[in-house]
């Protein structure tokens, strides 16, 4: 278990660095949703896959019913990871909190069923370049980030590290709304990585 923590605290490191880079060419370019943003966000998931590491996203779509309990610890270490990298954004010069706010403003906006049925389709695209990469198939992974981001679909891990650098005051706020939207989004991650099982069938998704 200590492990499994360990690699997944480093995925949340990973994640909240590129989260961080997507913020920072956000800023810089008027615009959070800018094409050069979703981008760089493709390091994230690079280092998660190059490292082997414990991500929720990049876990949920191949773990057994029987390994749930441990599919959680995964993502509370993401959050533990994330939560250290966006100690940065107390610091850097650059506008990232605000950036990050209006990220969150956007989805209590947008509402909590919506953006669980969203991260349906960033889940569906994780497990799929994920999937591929452990095949040293890269491609799916390089377009397959910018693509969710683009979509605005919606990732558990990447949306805790946004949430995590907005002011406490706009927590204090804005507390069960914020609950709400995440454990849809993790919900709707959690469906969306499963989906190749849902719909394939079991000869089907292993190739056999």
């Amino acid at each position: 278990m200590l492990k499994t923590f360990r690699s997944s605290v480093f995925a949340g490191i990973a994640i909240g660095t590129a989260g961080f880079g997507f913020l920072a060419a956000g800023v810089q370019s008027a615009s959070y949703g800018s094409l050069a943003g979703a981008v760089l966000f493709s390091f994230g998931l690079l280092t998660v896959v190059g490292y082997r590491l414990k991500l929720y996203t990049g876990t949920a779509g191949f773990i057994n019913f029987s390994g749930i309990g441990e599919l959680f610890l995964i993502l509370l270490g993401n959050i533990a990871g994330c939560f250290c990298v966006s100690l940065l954004s107390r610091v850097s010069p650059l506008a990232v909190q605000s950036a990050a706010q209006g990220i969150l403003e956007a989805r209590i906006r947008t509402g909590a069923l919506e953006c669980g049925l969203l991260g349906i389709g960033c889940g569906f695209i994780m497990t799929t370049a994920v999937h591929f990469a452990r095949r040293k198939q890269f491609l799916p992974l390089l377009f397959g980030v910018p693509l969710f981001i683009m979509c605005g679909f919606t990732h558990c891990v990447a949306d805790i590290f946004y949430y995590l650098c907005v002011p406490f005051s706009f927590w204090k706020a804005h507390f069960v709304e914020i609950v709400s939207v995440y454990l849809c989004i993790v919900a709707g991650n959690l469906i969306g990585c499963n989906l190749y099982r849902i719909v394939l069938s079991r000869q089907q998704y292993e190739n056999e």
